[in-house]
C-alpha cells in the first residue's frame, strides 16, 4: 500500500501537507512547495545533490567537525559527564551556516554570532512548535486564526535570513566565478543559469545512481518532456519557467537546510553515541572499523566513508530506532482507491513510520539494538517500505546524502579519538521528546576519554 501511494500511484499523492500559516521564506521551501512549482524547483536541485557536488561539500563539513573534536577534547579532559546532544547540536549549525548560508561561525565558542542567535530564536520560539501542532490537528481553523498570532519575532527572524542571502547572492555576482565559494548556495545560484534537471522518477534519491557514467541515462536538459506525461493539461505558457529557480526560492530552499537539517541530524547523531555506549561491544566494532580505515585514508570523504559497512549499519539502525520524522503526511489530490480502501480527495494521509520501525513482523525483538539488522542479506530479505528514515519515492529527503555524510564524516573522526562511556547521568531509557521531530527530552549526557590516553575501556550505566 505504501509503495502505491509514494511511488506507482505519486500523482494522486504528490503534495505534503499544506500548512496554511506559513510565511516568506519557509512557504518557499521544497517541503512547502505544491504541484508543479514543486516540481520544478525539486528538477533543478536534485543534480545539486549528486555524488560529484557532495564532494564539493566535504572541506566545508571538515572545518565544522575540526571544531566539534577541539570542543569534545575539553570535555575529555574535564572528565565529567556532558551533554554530547547539545554538542552535535553546534556541529550541525556550524555545517548549515557553511554549507546553505556561505556563513562561517562556530556556535560552540561563539553563541553571540547573529546567525547563531537568530537560529536558535527559531527553534525556541514558543509559539512555533504547538501552532504546529494544532495546525496538524485542526487546519482550516488555523488559517483563519494565523493573522492574530504574534508575528514580530518570527517577522524578525525570517528577515534575517532572507537579507542574509540576499546580500551573499550580491555579493557572488560581483566575483569572478572561480573565486566563488563552493557551497550549496553557490550550486543553487548556479543552477539559475544551467540546464540541467531531472525527471520526476528520478528524484528518488535513496534509488538513483548519479555517478558521471550512469548521469546520461536520466539527465533531461528541458523538464519539459516529463512535464508533457505527466501534466499534459498543462498551458503551454508555463512551460519556458520551468528551467528558472527564482532568488526566493534559493533563499526558501537555504531556510529548509535550517528547518529540516538542524535538529534531525543532531539527533541522530546523538542517538548514535547513545546506542553505543550503552553497546560497548558495538563500539569497539566500530572503533576496529575506523582504525582500519585510517591505515588505509588519511582522511575522510564522500567516496571512502561508503567503505564503512559497519558504521552504515550502526546508523541505520539508529535511525530505526528513533526516527527523526516519526510520522509524514500526503495530501489526497485525486479521488482512488489503494488496497481495497477509498481515500477521497482533499483528506490527508498519514504513514506512522515510527509504527513501522517497530513492528515485530519486520523486526523481531524491536527493542533491541541490532545493526546486523542491516546487514545486505537482511535488507534483502525485508519489505523495503517498512525502513522509512528519509521517506521514499519522489518527496523523500531531497538532503539524504549530506545528511549521511556529515554524520558519517562527525562520527568517523569521533571513533578514531575517543570513546563513548556511559555513566551515572545517562539515562537509560532516554525520555524523548516528539514535537516537530523526535529527539531526546533532556540531552544526552556520557563521559567521553581520549583513546590515545585510554584502553577505551567502556563501561555501562551498571558499572557506574
Amino acid at each position: 500500500m505504501l509503495k502505491q501511494v509514494m511511488v506507482r500511484d505519486f500523482s494522486s499523492f504528490p503534495n505534503r501537507m499544506n500548512l496554511r500559516f506559513a510565511t516568506k521564506p519557509m512557504t518557499d521551501c521544497l517541503l512547502m512547495l505544491r504541484n508543479e512549482r514543486w516540481k520544478r524547483v525539486r528538477s533543478i536541485l536534485t543534480p545539486s545533490f549528486s555524488a560529484a557536488k557532495m564532494k564539493e561539500m566535504v572541506p566545508l563539513i571538515n572545518t565544522a567537525t575540526g571544531a566539534l573534536m577541539n570542543n569534545l577534547n575539553v570535555c575529555a579532559e574535564s572528565g565529567e559527564a556532558f551533554d554530547i546532544h547539545k554538542h552535535f547540536g553546534c556541529f550541525t549549525m556550524d555545517v548549515i551556516a557553511s554549507v546553505a548560508f556561505a556563513t562561517q561561525v562556530d556556535s560552540q565558542n561563539n553563541p553571540d554570532d547573529p546567525f547563531v542567535r537568530h537560529a536558535q530564536m527559531f527553534f525556541s520560539f514558543s509559539f512555533f512548535r504547538p501552532i504546529m501542532l494544532v495546525s496538524i490537528a485542526f487546519p482550516f481553523i488555523m488559517a483563519r486564526l494565523a493573522r492574530f498570532i504574534p508575528n514580530k519575532r518570527r517577522d524578525q527572524m525570517s528577515q534575517f535570513f532572507i537579507n542574509s542571502i540576499q546580500r551573499i547572492i550580491k555579493q557572488r555576482e560581483e566575483q569572478p566565478p572561480e573565486q566563488r565559494r563552493r557551497d550549496f548556495l553557490q550550486l543553487m545560484l548556479d543552477a539559475r543559469s544551467s540546464k540541467e534537471c531531472v525527471s520526476v522518477e528520478h528524484f528518488d534519491t535513496a534509488n538513483h545512481i548519479d555517478e558521471p557514467e550512469h548521469r546520461s541515462d536520466h539527465i533531461q536538459l528541458s523538464a519539459t518532456n516529463q512535464d508533457d506525461r505527466l501534466h499534459s493539461q498543462e498551458t503551454p505558457t508555463r512551460r519556458p519557467q520551468k528551467k528558472m529557480i527564482t532568488e526566493d526560492e534559493i533563499v526558501g530552499q537555504a531556510f529548509v537546510f535550517l528547518l529540516a537539517g538542524y535538529e534531525t541530524s543532531s539527533n541522530t547523531l546523538a542517538f548514535t553515541c547513545y546506542l553505543l555506549a550503552i553497546n560497548p561491544e558495538c563500539q569497539r566494532k566500530v572503533q576496529e572499523e575506523v582504525d582500519d580505515f585510517f591505515a588505509r585514508h588519511e582522511s575522510p570523504d564522500y567516496t571512502n566513508v561508503q567503505e564503512l559497512k559497519y558504521l552504515d549499519m550502526v546508523i541505520s539502525e539508529a535511525l530505526r530506532l528513533y526516527p527523526p520524522g516519526f510520522r509524514f503526511a500526503r495530501d489526497i489530490d485525486n479521488a482512488c482507491v489503494v488496497n481495497g480502501q477509498f481515500l477521497p480527495k482533499g483528506a490527508t494521509l498519514e504513514i506512522p513510520a515510527g509504527f513501522l520501525h517497530y513492528d515485530p513482523e519486520y523486526w523481531p525483538e524491536p527493542e533491541k539494538f541490532i545493526p546486523e539488522r542491516f546487514t545486505p542479506e537482511a535488507k534483502a530479505r525485508r519489505h523495503p517500505f517498512v525502513y522509512l528514515p528519509f521517506g521514499a519515492g519522489p518527496r523523500n529527503c531531497v538532503g539524504m546524502r549530506l545528511a549521511q555524510l556529515e554524520i558519517k564524516m562527525a562520527l568517523v573522526h569521533l571513533f578514531q579519538r575517543f570513546s563513548i562511556v556511559a555513566c551515572s547521568e545517562t539515562k537509560v531509557p532516554l525520555e524523548l521528546k516528539s514535537s516537530s521531530t523526535l529527539g531526546p527530552k533532556n540531552g544526552v549526557f556520557v563521559k567521553i576519554t581520549r583513546r590515545d590516553r585510554e584502553e577505551g575501556q567502556v563501561n555501562s550505566p551498571s558499572d557506574k
